[in-house]
């Protein structure tokens, strides 16, 4: 690779300015990983500004032999969007890629490209009062384009579904650097495979997202949040059950909470004043979303609460009253990640088993990790709606964190994955796989569907330009 003339193709393709440098430029913002799992070092960072641009770069990289790290908010959490330490790849950052083209209200579409972060698209959403439903903790800094690249999920697929599904028409550039103009704002098209849905969820592997045609919603005439402390997990899953029958559609959002997970909220941030957690095994959070307005959401919402005390799953529970006690409940929930940072480094995983076996699952794998393990805590919380868990496993107290994770996190990551293989579940929900859970596919996927994927990837990226190492293993 000839290094100068590279940089020099770079600099044609979207100008001097943007195309960073550590001779000139501090990159580790674009080298380090968010969990600070990995450091890697780039050629350089390219900041193209329209996806011709990003064609550009694209057949640039190819004609040098350099291979390509798509980069959206860098806010994953398995390593998949920072290059790796050999100093010769390209990272792509699609940050300045951030206009909304346009909104159609009839249609119910909005057409944004791949930087634009994911609260402007809901606030541009709202101000035209409409809803764009996709909804996680890192809406600030995370973008479309990332969150498409791994099909984020978040709060409220229980009623909207995951990115694709949220997703109408893609813009994409491919490891040749041509183009395809797919932004349909078609609900219906049959018109051969669907390549949506092969780049959805692709992470950066097979094409680089460049805009995307999204649906949106009606505005709800009004929302309520409800936060109840169950005895157990078979509790919270009946509550799901009764929750779904009384509330239907309405129900967009049901979290569940265990213990230790809110103490740790309640332990490193006291202001937020966690209700109900110290009595409890579980708290859950609920959502109704309601097409008549306040009294109507409210009335079901004590109907539903009201029935699931008398059926002993519900302990107690509160109402918010006001939008501001909402979003305080969810600011809760949302800051177990960092209340977990805080209490040091831990291990982390991103799973899906059919809601009716979680309480099984749990009560059998906690049970074989404090077995295994001594002293290990265990932080459960996660979109119980949609079966998807975030199974942390916290260093032992007064440990050390660092040989803890060198240590043992092979080990609970294989005790981990095999209890999920044996009821039926994925060991990647909505975070994606990266390089972090790459090898780990190879064990846990079906070997004919892995065979597919490798030759899509050989038909689509032969020379494995488009983010080596992630998702597939060389």
């Amino acid at each position: 690779m000839n290094r100068a003339a590279l940089l020099q193709a770079l600099r044609d393709a979207v100008g001097h300015g943007h195309v960073l440098t550590r001779d000139t430029h501090d990159l580790a913002a674009w080298e380090r990983d968010w969990r600070q799992r990995a450091h890697g070092h780039a050629l350089a960072v390219v900041r193209p500004a329209s996806t011709p641009e990003v064609a550009a770069v694209v057949r640039a990289c190819a004609a040098h032999g350099a291979s390509l790290v798509p980069q959206g908010g860098n806010t994953g959490l398995v390593v998949g969007s920072v290059p790796d330490d050999s100093g010769t790849q390209v990272v792509l950052s699609l940050q300045r890629m951030n206009t909304v083209r346009g909104i159609d209200r009839a249609n119910l579409t909005m057409t944004v490209e791949a930087g634009c972060v994911l609260q402007a698209v809901q606030q541009a959403a709202e101000a035209e009062g409409l809803l764009f439903p996709l909804s996680l903790a890192a809406e600030g800094s995370c973008t479309i384009g990332g969150n498409l690249a791994t099909n984020a999920g978040g709060t409220q697929v229980l009623r909207y579904g995951n990115a694709r599904d949220l997703c109408l028409g893609l813009e994409v550039v491919t490891p040749d650097g041509e183009v395809w103009h797919g932004l349909s704002g078609l609900r219906k098209d049959n018109t051969g495979y669907d390549l949506r849905d092969l780049f959805v969820g692709s992470e950066g592997t097979l094409g680089i997202i460049t805009a995307a045609t999204l649906k949106l919603y009606p505005q709800p005439a009004a929302t309520l949040t409800a936060w109840a402390a169950v005895p157990t997990l078979q509790a919270a899953v009946e509550l799901l059950g009764l929750a779904q029958q009384r509330l239907a559609a309405g129900l967009t959002g049901f979290e569940v909470m265990g213990q230790f997970a809110l103490s740790l909220v309640d332990r490193h941030m006291p202001q937020l004043r966690v209700p109900l957690w110290k009595d409890s095994p579980y708290c859950v959070l609920l959502e109704n979303s309601d097409s008549e307005g306040e009294d109507h959401a409210r009335a079901q919402f004590e109907g539903l609460l009201e029935a699931a005390m008398e059926q002993g799953l519900v302990s107690d529970a509160v109402v918010a009253e006001s939008i501001a006690q909402a979003h305080a409940l969810w600011h809760i929930r949302e800051s177990i990640p960092l209340a977990q940072a805080q209490e040091g480094l831990n291990i982390k995983h991103d799973i899906s088993i059919p809601v009716s076996r979680i309480p099984a699952f749990c009560d059998e794998t906690d049970a074989l990790l404090q077995r295994e393990i001594a002293g290990v805590r265990l932080v459960n919380f996660g979109h119980l709606g949609d079966g998807n868990l975030h199974y942390n496993v916290q260093a032992p107290a007064g440990g050390d964190a660092k040989k803890f994770l060198l240590e043992q996190e092979s080990r609970v990551n294989q005790l981990v994955f095999e209890a999920v293989a044996r009821y039926h579940g994925s060991i990647s929900a909505e975070h994606g796989v990266g390089s972090l859970k790459a090898e780990h596919l190879t064990h846990f996927k079906d070997p004919v569907a892995l065979a597919l994927m490798r030759r899509i990837k050989q038909a689509l990226d032969p020379h494995n330009r488009l983010n080596p190492g992630r998702v597939l293993t060389p």
